[in-house]
């Protein structure tokens, strides 16, 4: 099943698989990452102009070892 974008899970493994990334805070550039920049905006962070930031889950996981990822590729979520 394809993820949606921006879709977030909670994985039992130390890296984020391909098309996801660690909820850890991370700046990106919105020019590779325009559909999730259009679904986060600024809410985390960035300057809005080049980049944007990731959710920062880190520490709030429920068991060690795991972590929260986000996807970065999937379906766009429609709008009603």
């Amino acid at each position: 099943m394809e993820p949606f974008i921006g879709q977030i899970e909670l994985l039992a493994f130390n890296f984020a698989p391909q098309g996801w990334a660690l909820c850890d805070g991370a700046l990106l550039p919105i020019s590779q990452n325009t559909a999730l920049f259009s679904l986060l905006g600024t809410t985390y962070g960035g300057d809005g102009v080049t980049t944007f930031a990731l959710p920062n889950l880190k520490g709030k996981e429920p068991v060690d070892g795991s972590h929260y990822c986000i996807a970065l590729m999937g379906i766009y979520p429609s709008r009603p």
